[in-house]
C-alpha cells in the first residue's frame, strides 16, 4: 500500500475532499440556522480541503470556481 493511501484505499486528498464536502454541508446548515460568520468559516475550510484533489485531477474549472467562492466567503468574514 502506498504511503499516500489509508486502509480504505483512498489518497489523502480524496479523504480531505470528503471531509471538506461534509464541512461545506455543515457550514450551510450553520449559516441558515445558527450563525452566518461561523458557517462561512466552515465553508472556507471545507472548500480549502477540496482544492488539492481538484488540482491533482486537473479540474481547473472547479479550482477557479472554488477560488471565487473562497474570496466571497473571506469578504463575509472580514466585513460581517
Amino acid at each position: 500500500m502506498d504511503g499516500d493511501e489509508m486502509r480504505l484505499g483512498l489518497a489523502t486528498d480524496e479523504i480531505a475532499r470528503v471531509i471538506g464536502s461534509g464541512a461545506v454541508i455543515l457550514g450551510y446548515f450553520i449559516v441558515l440556522h445558527v450563525n452566518t460568520s461561523i458557517g462561512v468559516v466552515f465553508h472556507i475550510v471545507g472548500d480549502g480541503l477540496a482544492i488539492p484533489y481538484f488540482i491533482r485531477t486537473k479540474s481547473w474549472d472547479v479550482v477557479v470556481m472554488i477560488g471565487f467562492l473562497e474570496v466571497i466567503s473571506f469578504s463575509k468574514v472580514i466585513m460581517p
